[in-house]
């Protein structure tokens, strides 16, 4: 956990962090109950894809029209969280009332990730308002609580084996509401909380120009072609072992053990820097896709330890290129910068997701998993120059 700064209630960053937690576990709601749903609504596997991808869309709309309205600013951010994770909540859980059918339940996962902008990106706001020193070391830990959020519904799953499925989504629908109130109640206004710059497209054309800027951007996007898609796809990998509730346990775990990669990523970049540390997990994890073929048919502690070691580093890396991409930026256009650089991010996955669930339907994992490093390897060769 991160330092407190003098002046911080120690109950600030845990209080944000278990919110981010409870929050972000609407984003792989389906996700984790998606072999129940595909039995019961008679859902091609191709769906895995459209609705994870259906996500990701909502998440980049809802960022762009937060940034654009400054929601965050004309409104008290903490009210903002309270209202998106309760107005997420409600949505997930109406996905119990709709239709049986694939396209009205994209629409409630494109409106899940629409509200999802004001939980994910407004909780770091919230924070930077109480953190001026020391903020580097909380965003970390607070992408890593996003990222067992990410993981929760799998290990509701796992937990509530007898449960139906619509009950593991009714909880995470209470668990992203209980988040909401306890930010709301818990974390106040902070004392450094600043007014956001408005949206400048000018920021666009920078993220190209500015070599110091393209080199963690495009890092950044290499970094989202494999973690989504992996994110996505750890089911599936694990599928070839484990079956049932055994499943969902190893799932959640392969996912929130990102949190590691997160938290101690931050810890070493006050040694080595956040160029060495972001650059050493993208290749770590890279590795991992390319040895896919070999480890997917490994002995029981050999694919475990894969399995571990890529669940930390597919993650670990993000707090970093956000903190490069932030400081390569000029100070009137950082907002802009992380909004315009998230929203690409995002919106690859959305793309690529599909790809890479409707190729392991019809290929083996053995030659999909592979392509997944085409990003990390992408992401190598634009960090370079920070190296040096």
């Amino acid at each position: 956990m991160a330092e407190e700064p003098p002046g911080v209630p120690r109950r600030i960053l845990p209080a944000i962090a278990l919110a981010q937690l409870a929050g972000g576990s609407l984003w792989f709601a389906t996700n984790g109950v998606m072999d129940e749903l595909q039995r019961d609504w008679g859902l091609a596997d191709s769906a895995l894809g459209t609705l994870t991808a259906a996500v990701q869309l909502g998440f980049v709309a809802g960022t762009l029209v937060f940034a654009l309205l400054t929601i965050a600013d004309r409104f008290s951010p903490r009210r903002v969280f309270l209202a998106c994770a309760l107005a997420g909540a409600a949505i997930n859980a109406a996905s119990l009332a709709i239709p049986e059918r694939l396209a009205p339940l994209v629409a409630i996962r494109f409106a899940t990730g629409f509200f999802l902008a004001g939980i994910y990106p407004v909780g770091m706001k919230i924070a930077s308002g109480w953190y001026r020193r020391g903020l580097g070391a909380a965003l970390g830990v607070l992408v890593g609580a996003l990222v067992l959020g990410t993981a929760l519904p799998h290990g509701l799953r796992a937990l509530g084996s007898s449960w139906a499925w619509p009950t593991v989504v009714l909880a995470v629908s209470a668990i992203a509401a209980a988040g909401g109130l306890l930010m709301h109640a818990a974390v106040p206004d902070g004392p450094f909380l600043g007014r956001s710059a408005r949206m400048n497209p000018r920021a666009l054309a920078l993220i190209w120009r500015d070599p110091a800027l393209r080199a963690p951007a495009f890092g950044y996007f290499g970094h989202m072609w494999e973690l989504y898609a992996f994110w996505a796809l750890v089911p599936l990998i694990v599928a070839s072992r484990l079956s049932g509730p055994a499943l969902s346990l190893a799932a959640f775990v392969t996912i929130a053990v990102g949190f590691i990669g997160c938290v101690g990523g931050g810890v070493l970049v006050r040694r080595f820097g956040g160029a060495r540390v972001a650059c050493a997990q993208l290749a770590t994890s890279g590795l991992c896709c390319l040895a896919a073929p070999w480890l997917l048919d490994a002995g029981p502690a050999v694919f475990a330890a894969w399995m571990l070691v890529w669940g930390i580093t597919v993650v670990g890396d993000s707090p970093q290129f956000s903190a490069l991409s932030a400081d390569a930026a000029p100070r009137e256009l950082v907002g802009s910068v992380l909004t315009i650089i998230n929203c690409i991010g995002f919106a690859l996955t959305a793309i690529l997701i599909p790809v890479f669930a409707e190729a392991v339907a019809s290929w083996s994992l053995e030659r999909v998993l592979p392509f997944l490093a085409i990003g990390p390897l992408a992401g190598l060769a634009a960090m370079r120059r920070l190296l040096r």
